[in-house]
């Protein structure tokens, strides 16, 4: 694998960890399970990643069946934002949720 791929991988999740944490670090300040959501899907996405290399180069993967989990977890992640973003914010939805 190429280095400056790598370092962009690393790069990558990394930042993806990052947000995770803000987010994780949300969720305690405020108990909101949207933002619970959103964390878990960005560590997801961060996994992701980097995952496809590892299938790949360590593990011995083809390049098909590496990157078709590594599409799957991405996906997953995403899922888990979607989630936060249209049907984790149940408390909003509850009669004098915004008093």
């Amino acid at each position: 694998m190429h280095i400056e791929l790598v370092i962009a991988k690393i790069v990558t999740a990394v930042l993806g960890i990052a947000i995770a944490y803000q987010a994780y670090r949300g969720y305690r300040r405020t108990d909101s399970a949207p933002l619970r959501y959103v964390a878990v899907g960005f560590v997801f996405i961060s996994i992701g990643a980097v995952l496809e290399g590892i299938l790949f180069d360590v593990v011995g993967l083809s390049i098909f069946d590496a990157g078709t989990i590594q599409t799957a977890v991405v996906a997953l992640g995403m899922l888990f934002i979607l989630y936060a973003l249209y049907g984790g914010n149940r408390e909003l939805d509850r009669p004098g949720a915004d008093e």
